[in-house]
C-alpha cells in the first residue's frame, strides 16, 4: 500500500459523504478481524492494525513484554528486538512492536475491497441521514423514480424519498423524471416503506443504485406548511417577515385561502404576494399544479378578518355571536352562491382560515334589499382576481 491508496480512500470518501478519517478506521478494524481469523495464534486481541496516513504503508501493532529470553513469543519480544523499534524499551517494559505477517499485503488487498463494497454503505447511509436530518419540516427539490399503487418513489439529494396517497394532490400527475417541491414530513435513518430497487441519474452523468435500505424521507405535496414554505421561497417579503402568513386553509389540489398582514408601514401585504401583474401567485398556482390560491388581509377585528376571508363574494355585514363562536354573515342575495361556492367551499375554507363558524344569509331573508342595504364591508377583490 502507498499514497495511491490514501487517495483513492479520499476520493471514495468524498464521493460517498464520507468522512476519510472514518473510512480508514472502518478499512482497519476489518483489517484487525482479518488478521483474527488468519493469524489468531499470534494472540490478536492484544494487536491493532494502522495505516499511515503519510504514507498509506499497513502495519499489525502488539503489545509484548520486553525479556532477556523470549518464551511465549505470543506475549514476549526479546530486548534486542524491542529497542530495534523502540530505543527506549527496557527489560519487563511493555511495548508496542510491528508483527505484521509476510504475506499480509495480500491479505489486506482483498479485505480492503470486500470493506469498500459492503461495510461503507451503512456509513454513507449514517452521512447521508445527518445531512439530511435538518431537512425536517423544509421544502425539497424531488424527482420521481417510480409509481405505485400506494406510493410515489422519489430522489432527494440521493435518498429515497416516499410521497404516500394520502400526501399526494389530486391535480398531480406523476411519472418518472417529474422534478417538483415537496415537503418533508419525516427523515428515517431507515427504511419505514418497502421500495423496490432503484436507479438514479448521477451529477457526472453516470445512473447509480439508490440505496432502498438507507436513510428515508416521507414527503408530503398536500401539507398546508409546503403552501407557506412555497410563500417563503417565492416572496422576499414574506421570507424576510416584511409581510407575516397569519393563517392558511388548504384543500389540496383545489383551492386555498391565506391571510397575511404587513409588520412595516407602507407595505401592501396581499400586493406583495401578488406580484407585478400576478407574477408571484402565478409561480405559486403553477407549482401547485393550478391548485387556486386566495390571498386576502389578516385583521384584528373578527367581523372584518371573516369578511375577508369570503372573498372573492360581497359581504354587506357580519354579525359577531362570542359566546357561540359564529359569524353571522349578510351577503347580497346574487352573492350567496358566491360567498357559499361550489359544494360550500369557499365558507369552508373561510371558517378554517379564521376559526370561525360562519351563517351566510341572503340580504333579502335578513328583510334587506339590494340596493338599499349597507355598503360592502370591505373590498374582497382577491388576489386571484387579479390574475384573471
Amino acid at each position: 500500500m502507498n499514497s495511491d491508496f490514501l487517495s483513492l480512500l479520499e476520493k471514495i470518501g468524498a464521493e460517498r459523504g464520507v468522512q476519510v478519517d472514518l473510512v480508514i478506521q472502518t478499512i482497519e478494524a476489518a483489517l484487525l478481524a482479518a488478521y483474527g481469523r488468519g493469524y489468531g495464534h499470534l494472540g490478536h486481541h492484544d494487536a491493532r492494525v494502522q495505516i499511515n496516513r503519510a504514507t498509506g504503508e499497513i502495519a499489525v501493532l502488539a503489545r509484548r513484554r520486553v525479556v532477556a529470553e523470549v518464551v511465549d513469543p505470543e506475549h514476549e519480544v526479546s530486548l534486542g528486538a524491542a529497542m530495534r523499534q523502540n530505543p527506549d524499551a527496557t527489560l519487563n517494559a511493555d511495548v508496542e512492536v510491528t508483527v505484521t505477517p509476510p504475506d499480509f499485503t495480500r491479505v489486506a488487498a482483498q479485505v480492503v475491497r470486500a470493506t469498500l463494497r459492503d461495510r461503507l454503505r451503512p456509513l454513507e447511509g449514517d452521512a447521508l441521514y445527518h445531512q439530511l436530518a435538518g431537512r425536517q419540516n423544509e421544502l425539497v427539490a424531488a424527482q420521481v423514480l417510480s409509481i405505485h399503487r400506494d406510493f410515489v418513489v422519489m430522489s432527494v439529494d440521493g435518498a429515497v424519498a416516499v410521497l404516500p396517497t394520502a400526501e399526494q394532490v389530486p391535480s398531480d400527475d406523476y411519472h418518472p423524471r417529474q422534478r417538483l417541491r415537496v415537503y418533508v414530513l419525516q427523515v428515517n435513518r431507515r427504511p419505514r416503506i418497502h421500495v423496490p430497487p432503484l436507479r438514479i441519474d448521477r451529477a457526472d452523468g453516470r445512473r447509480a443504485v439508490l440505496d432502498k435500505d438507507g436513510p428515508q424521507l416521507i414527503v408530503s405535496r398536500s401539507e398546508r406548511r409546503l403552501l407557506r414554505r412555497l410563500f417563503e421561497l417565492e416572496i422576499p417579503e414574506v421570507l424576510a417577515g416584511t409581510v407575516e402568513i397569519k393563517a392558511i386553509a388548504r384543500e389540496a389540489g383545489s383551492r386555498s385561502k391565506v391571510a397575511v398582514t404587513t409588520r412595516q408601514e407602507g407595505v401592501d401585504p396581499v400586493g406583495s404576494c401578488v406580484g407585478m401583474k400576478g407574477t408571484r401567485n402565478k409561480s405559486i398556482v403553477a407549482e401547485l399544479s393550478g391548485e387556486r390560491v386566495d390571498v386576502v388581509p389578516w385583521s384584528h377585528d373578527p367581523a372584518t378578518f371573516v369578511a375577508n376571508a369570503l372573498s372573492p363574494s360581497q359581504v354587506l355585514d357580519v354579525e359577531i355571536q362570542e359566546l357561540e363562536r359564529t359569524a353571522v354573515v349578510t351577503v347580497p342575495d346574487r352573492q350567496l352562491s358566491l360567498a357559499i361556492g361550489k359544494e360550500g367551499q369557499n365558507a369552508r375554507l373561510a371558517a378554517k382560515l379564521t376559526g370561525w363558524r360562519i351563517d351566510i344569509k341572503a340580504a333579502s331573508a335578513r328583510g334587506i334589499t339590494d340596493g338599499n342595504g349597507p355598503e360592502p364591508m370591505v373590498d374582497t377583490r382577491s388576489a386571484w382576481e387579479a390574475l384573471v
